[in-house]
């Protein structure tokens, strides 16, 4: 059993014993620190809930709900949402916060509580810090049974959803319909399943191809939207002769598409994409993390754009994006962060941007694809011992390639022209994750197997 207590949320699987798992007891204190951190904050007793479709949801969901009456906070339930749709109900509802219970791409066994601030934002590195401190000393009171809050079922925030993407500027709902799109949909059987059809249909899309779209918490394969994962959809855009077939994970933060011959869009190029029509048509900038692919830097810089880099994480782009005014930006795994609409991973305004994209475009996905320029990343790690300085090591690794630009800000990222390496030390596990992209595989590779024997060449030295 596992238990990840993030500045972001707590992140476990379902059972085992208390502090090993998530098991009620320790969903009941991180929601108590929680909302007690939300009262501190902004004196403000109200929080928006919303889950997505796994099996352990509605038991996490009314525990969560319990306890948050219990510190005489009123519960917006929005039932089965997905993250981007809290995000939006939190101002909305004029809330002090929001919790979303998902763990994103995790298999059936896992659920999480992401915590939102009164923007509908991630809550920031010492906000989180603050939660865990409020747990770790059981800091909570509870109200009387006078002021106990209460719960309010709200299910107007799918439409509403809705109806503030079509409003958009840039999302072009007579294009998309002119176009006459078949479209092979995958939802996990999540509840992807309930809100994409529901987009598709108000886009004007009339043909939809519904693969896993009940939404149940039975994921039919791995969630997480790798191409690995969608053999099957891809044998549907096929065998059905769609346009392209779009994907969500669970919590319907990350988009990827699949093109009408069965290959994959690739998932790092959903940002791109939608990017590109961006900057085509709102002159800005474009962030993205470090582990990014480097094409949307490239797509950036042809409008006009300059292209920043931030540390891993949405929150750490989200700031960035508002440092430095971004138009766009996002992160490599498919996941869309327009401002125009909020501050927050959003595979809905992802899908509806991408067709009216390609809706203009006038031709096929796959030739929308070869526009841009090709990279390919490599994902390696390598394993070292617990005692060992990571920190330390990755100093030396810059230090031998000092001549070269570099970053610092999450690990250590090294550029060769334009092919760069990424080193990150997981906060788990004695491990370093190393990212390495090129404009071919093998470069790619190649960079990588040169930058880990660097580094066994520098355990053997000390």
């Amino acid at each position: 059993m596992t238990l990840i207590k993030s500045i972001s949320g707590i992140r476990g699987t379902i059972g085992g014993v208390a502090g090993n798992g998530l098991t009620p007891i320790d969903i009941v204190k991180f929601t108590a620190a929680y909302g007690s951190w939300v009262i501190n904050k902004t004196n403000i007793k109200k929080i928006v809930l919303g889950r997505d479709a796994r099996i352990s949801g509605e038991m996490v969901n009314n525990l969560v709900i319990g306890t948050l009456q219990g510190l005489g906070i009123e519960v917006i339930d929005l039932g089965l949402s997905t993250t981007p749709t809290v995000e939006i109900a939190v101002p909305m509802e004029n809330a002090g916060g929001g919790i979303i219970l998902t763990a994103s791409h995790n298999p059936k066994q896992w659920n999480a509580l992401k915590l939102l601030n009164e923007k509908g934002e991630f809550i920031s590195d010492a906000d989180g810090k603050e939660v865990l401190e409020i747990a770790e000393k059981s800091e909570f009171e509870f109200a009387d049974v006078d002021s106990l809050g209460k719960v309010i079922t709200n299910d107007t925030y799918l439409q509403k959803h809705i109806d503030i993407i079509l409003a958009l500027p840039l999302v072009d709902v007579a294009a998309i319909k002119k176009a006459n799109f078949k479209i092979a949909i995958d939802c996990v059987n999540s509840t992807g399943g309930i809100f994409v059809p529901a987009l598709l249909k108000a886009l004007g899309v009339e043909t939809i191809y519904e693969l896993y779209c009940e939404p149940n918490g039975h994921f039919p394969h791995n969630p997480e939207p790798l191409p690995e994962n969608l053999t099957e959809i891809a044998k549907v855009v096929q065998s059905k002769q769609a346009d392209l077939g779009i994907v969500v994970d669970p919590d319907v933060d990350r988009l990827c598409f699949v093109c009408e011959d069965g290959e994959m869009f690739g998932e790092e190029y959903t940002l791109v994409a939608v990017a590109d029509y961006i900057l085509q048509n709102t002159p800005g900038n474009a962030v993205s993390n470090l582990s990014s692919t480097r094409a949307l830097r490239d797509v950036a810089e042809k409008a006009g754009g300059e292209y920043h880099a931030s540390a891993v994480g949405e929150v750490n782009v989200v700031n960035q994006m508002k440092a430095t005014n971004a138009v766009i930006g996002g992160e490599g795994n498919g996941g869309i962060i327009y401002p125009e609409l909020h501050y927050g991973r959003d595979a809905l305004v992802g899908i509806a941007l991408f067709l009216t994209h390609l809706a203009k475009f006038g031709k096929s996905i796959s030739l929308m694809r070869k526009n841009y320029p090709e990279y390919y990343i490599s994902k390696n790690k390598i394993t070292l011992t617990p005692e060992m300085d990571i920190d330390a090591l990755l100093v030396k690794v810059q230090e031998k390639y000092k001549d070269q630009p570099n970053s610092t800000i999450d690990g250590l990222k090294i550029e060769f022209d334009k092919e760069w390496v990424h080193l990150r030390r997981s906060n788990t596990e004695p491990i370093i994750r190393i990212y390495s992209e090129a404009g071919t595989e093998t470069v790619a590779e190649g960079l990588a197997t040169k930058i880990i024997s660097d580094i066994k060449e520098i355990l053997k030295l000390n």
